[in-house]
């Protein structure tokens, strides 16, 4: 049986932190990070190296963010990918168990978030379904407050990044993974839906069901593309990582513009 080969390029927290800094990454800046850690390359220490070099890069004052949610905590109704029986729902709702900023686990975030959750001194927000986590100084204040009827709109950490003037760092990541396109819907009149969730109320456990904003992230690779030829981005690479780094307020203004008219089916999906 043959052994595919390590590729490269070998990547370590000096270079990470190196090539953030080529980047444009300051110290004591707030930034709201999406990665893709096999898109570095081989990583020496993996996530945690990661981290680190994000960390290292903006120093004490600096704070980073991640999206640390849970879509698992969901309506099996509406699982995709894949379905489950609709036999199972009704189990599924009663038997999910209630979120917990500790311990319940990222997913669909990529392995860097879940790294950062479990960071000495993270913080956590406590939306059920889009939670994010933080380490540094502004991070209690970031995801303090996210309301269960709001998973991305002003009253979820999004909001309090755009107030703070963060900035966005796709790492190895695409604009589809850009969170900050979500807070644009809701100020675009967008359509409210069920969501569904299981959580710790002061009667114990239960599946709640909220009335919430629609958010979608189709269409946001072409939002992304065009907010980059007509907005300030820096481009550049960290370790083989195609990286883009920019302002977070500037990508949601942008956002709320183009996406009526481009996207206005989003009224019917």
């Amino acid at each position: 049986m043959s052994i595919k080969p390590v590729s490269g390029p070998l990547c370590t927290r000096e270079s990470i932190a190196a090539d953030l800094r080529t980047l444009g990454l300051l110290p004591g800046e707030t930034v709201l990070v999406h990665s893709s850690l096999s898109s570095l390359g081989w990583v020496c220490g993996g996530s945690a190296t990661v981290v680190a070099a994000l960390l290292d890069v903006l120093g004490e004052a600096g704070t980073l963010v991640v999206p640390a949610h849970s879509g698992d905590n969901s309506d099996p109704a509406l699982w995709s990918n894949p379905p489950v029986p609709q036999e199972w729902w009704a189990r599924i709702r009663a038997s999910s168990p209630a979120f917990d900023t500790r311990t319940t686990r990222t997913l669909g975030v990529g392995v860097v978030p879940e790294t950062v959750r479990n960071w000495p001194g993270a913080l956590r927000s406590s939306h059920p379904q889009t939670s994010f986590a933080a380490v540094g100084p502004r991070a209690a204040a970031i995801v303090a407050g996210h309301a269960s009827d709001c998973r991305l709109g002003e009253r979820s950490p999004l909001a309090r990044l755009e107030e703070g003037a963060a900035r966005v760092l796709l790492l190895g990541a695409g604009f589809d993974s850009c969170t900050a396109f979500h807070l644009a819907e809701y100020r675009i009149a967008a359509p409210l839906v069920d969501n569904s969730f299981a959580a710790m109320t002061p009667q114990g456990r239960r599946w709640v069901t909220v009335r919430d904003t629609m958010i979608s992230s189709e269409r946001f690779d072409e939002l992304g593309a065009a907010y980059e030829q007509a907005r300030p981005v820096l481009r550049g690479t960290v370790g083989s990582a195609r990286a883009r780094l920019f302002d977070l307020a500037d990508a949601v203004a942008y956002a709320e513009k183009w996406l009526p008219v481009h996207r206005p089916e989003a009224d019917g999906i």
